[in-house]
């Protein structure tokens, strides 16, 4: 394949006017401290101060500079979304606005990945400059169940500063919340040498942070939506009906034991309450109407899925 440059930087911003003079110099002197034919693309992702107007101003004094500006603000996978449609280079970096992540850690960065054959290689902040009680130890309960869910033994799953191979990023869709996840949805479509590298951070120089505490949540639950669709979206009755058919079995065997267990007592003159007084019996029939439920929910599912455009989607390695 060929690239018309050796490295893509692709940053997405929301209101960083302050910062991104300051992050073009350093990260276009790193660029050509290393001898690469480059090209930066600022996304901004629907600022409200003079960010877009900073970019037009960059662009026009540094050819290397492109920038993308949304309408509104949709949200950072929306913002690395169209960076990576306008690609060109062999590496492609990610890198956030905030001058937190350091553009020097990008040359070595694009040698593990050309040099020694990873696919994604992604930044890990052992020393964060962040509050520890609401950045800290929240991203380390965060870090610890995404590498349960995924399999991928990164520290730092959501760190902005990460590069790629450049036919991972077009082989995935980034949506929703997903940039969280870039390495997971990478294993997904084959490309797993995935590794990591102990990158600086470095203090918020301007301006305050755009995340709150409640990504923490949203990312958990994105995570659990991520894993569903990668393990049953192709196939959702292996899930719906497997667990319907078993709540199924499950309630009318529980009904069976119960009129069983009357018949019997009556055989035998014992006195035995009415079936319709056991509460036992409401669960058992609360089990076969879910499961009689989960189970046609898997059919529909399978038919929207077979009627979908993406079911004979595969990532083609080579062909001869």
């Amino acid at each position: 394949m060929e690239y018309s440059k050796d490295i893509t930087i692709i940053i997405p911003l929301f209101n960083e006017e302050e910062s991104l003079g300051e992050l073009h110099e350093w990260t276009r002197k790193t660029m050509i401290d290393n001898g690469f034919d480059y090209e930066m693309i600022f996304v901004d992702d629907g600022s409200t101060d003079g960010s877009w107007a900073k970019v037009q101003e960059l662009a026009a004094e540094d050819p290397d500079v492109k920038g993308i500006s949304f309408r509104r603000n949709y949200g950072k996978s929306a913002a690395l979304y169209e960076g990576f449609e306008a690609a060109v280079g062999r590496v492609v970096c990610t890198m956030d606005a905030d001058l937190q992540d350091s553009p020097e850690e990008l040359p070595e960065m694009y040698r593990m990945i050309t040099e020694e054959g990873y696919d994604v290689v992604s930044g890990w902040k052992q020393h964060r400059q962040d509050n520890k009680m609401t950045k800290n130890l929240p991203s380390k309960l965060y870090n610890a169940t995404a590498r349960m869910i995924t399999g991928i033994k990164l520290h730092d799953m959501n760190c902005g500063i990460k590069a790629y191979r450049h036919e991972v990023v077009k082989s995935i869709e980034v949506y929703g919340e997903m940039h969280r996840y870039i390495p997971y949805l990478a294993k997904n479509a084959g490309y797993d040498r995935i590794t990591e590298k102990p990158v600086h951070h470095q203090k918020r120089k301007f301006g305050t942070s755009k995340f709150g505490i409640e990504r923490f949540v949203n990312g958990f639950l994105d995570l659990i939506s991520l894993w569903f669709l990668s393990t049953f979206g192709k196939k959702p009755m292996h899930f719906f009906g497997f667990t319907g058919l078993l709540m199924f079995l499950v309630g009318f065997v529980m009904t069976v034991c119960i009129i069983a267990a009357k018949l019997v007592h009556q055989a035998n003159g014992v006195h035995f309450r009415a079936v319709t007084d056991q509460p036992l019996f409401y669960l058992a029939i609360l089990a076969v109407v879910l499961g009689v439920m989960l189970f046609l929910a898997g059919f529909i599912c399978e038919m929207i899925s077979r009627s979908s455009t993406e079911r004979n989607k595969y990532n083609v390695k080579e062909r001869i």
